[in-house]
């Protein structure tokens, strides 16, 4: 028995031993998430796929085949996440069920679902890494691990970084030695010779459709820190440079599948802009224009940047926040900040009621979230729902 017991011995050693703990926390390769794919448009229901190319078998490149059907799933209850704030802008904790209504194209619907911050959150941590923001890369870096150490121990975090291409660095994870060993490998300067642009919001859509995949539950959340400038999409003041446009190729990504694949997982999007805030775009500003859509006429007057205006569009349309690196005193308090509101949410969820009682009607749905006993309080959540449409 003593030589077993010798061995038993050495293999406890072995496993407490500083080789073994390293082993434990070795980095995944980083993997390119736009490797091998190209976009295809559903000429029947108007869905982007991104499927693989060259005949490969579909899981290889792309999305995973049952891509469309998780989320059409997910569809059949309705999560809505949102953040309740006081006037004075602290969150409004302790809220319950009876507290809230929720209205699905104005129909009020039975709440079947809630929960207040029990369940772990989801966080994509989706950092700009082009040459444009080489000189707050290091702050950047520094921040995102403020980020993780407010975050809820529980939660599990994912790291995605892009310029021309976009990059996993780790899956989700609640390891948080492995996740700040994947925020301290990116690296601007490894980047610089990726060459095609900034893909801001490409990078968005696959960490959206490649990384939340998976039955991923619970909240979720995109923490976006970028410039905004993004050069894939070809984005203007005019509203019809976000959709499919007739005469051009409709196999192309574009703003309106972006905000449709967040909106369809309930995915919230905290920006982070490291360009100045408008000096129109004042959070009253923000707030006063919540419920309709900022790319209009009126905004060749403002005198704002169509690439700062795509960004509180999507943050708008998605639910969450945008926020200006160069207004606050330091990106880490910006980031503690988002955490501690990650950490205040609340999740309602029902299954839709239409007034006729008809199947649910593929498109947008509008969402409206109220709390009557806190009437002058700000609730922030996704303004709609998407349901994809099936053949």
């Amino acid at each position: 028995m003593a030589p077993l017991l010798l061995v038993f011995a050495a293999a406890l050693a072995s496993l407490a031993s500083p080789t073994f703990a390293q082993q434990k926390a070795k980095l995944p390769r980083t993997r390119r998430l736009d490797s091998g794919i190209r976009w295809k448009r559903d000429a029947a229901t108007g869905e982007l796929r991104a499927g693989p190319v060259n005949g490969a078998k579909s899981g290889d490149a792309g999305e995973p085949a049952n891509a469309q059907q998780a989320i059409r799933v997910a569809t059949q209850i309705v999560p809505v996440t949102c953040s309740v704030f006081a006037a004075d802008g602290t969150a409004v904790i302790g809220l319950d069920r009876t507290d809230f209504r929720i209205f699905d194209d104005g129909i009020e619907q039975s709440i079947s679902y809630f929960d207040f911050s029990t369940v772990p959150a989801n966080v994509a941590l989706l950092i700009d890494a082009s040459p444009s923001v080489l000189r707050d890369s290091e702050a950047m870096k520094q921040a995102a691990r403020a980020l993780v150490d407010g975050l809820s121990p529980a939660d599990e975090i994912a790291v995605v970084d892009f310029s021309a291409h976009t990059y996993l660095q780790i899956p989700f994870s609640s390891d948080r030695e492995l996740v700040r060993k994947a925020i301290a490998r990116v690296d601007v300067h490894q980047l610089l010779g990726d060459t095609g642009g900034t893909n801001v919001y490409e990078a968005v859509y696959l960490t959206a459709r490649k990384v939340f995949l998976g039955g991923r539950e619970g909240r979720k959340s995109i923490v976006l820190l970028t410039d905004g400038q993004d050069s894939g999409l070809g984005l203007t003041l005019d509203p019809a440079s976000a959709a499919p446009q007739p005469g051009r190729s409709n196999d192309r990504l574009t703003f309106e599948d972006v905000v449709r694949a967040l909106a369809a997982a309930d995915i919230q999007v905290f920006a982070i802009s490291t360009e100045n805030r408008p000096r129109q775009m004042t959070p009253a500003w923000l707030s006063a224009h919540q419920d309709a859509t900022l790319i209009n006429s009126s905004a060749r007057d403002a005198g704002i940047p169509p690439y700062t205006l795509y960004l509180a569009e999507l943050v708008r349309r998605a639910g969450g926040q945008l926020y200006f690196l160069r207004e606050s005193g330091s990106l880490s308090d910006v980031f503690r900040r988002i955490a501690q509101r990650i950490g205040a949410q609340y999740t309602l969820g029902y299954y839709p009621r239409s007034a006729d009682s008809a199947a649910v009607r593929a498109g947008w749905h509008q969402l409206h979230v109220a709390v009557p006993s806190h009437a002058s309080a700000t609730i922030i959540h996704r303004a709609a729902y998407y349901v994809p449409a099936t053949e």
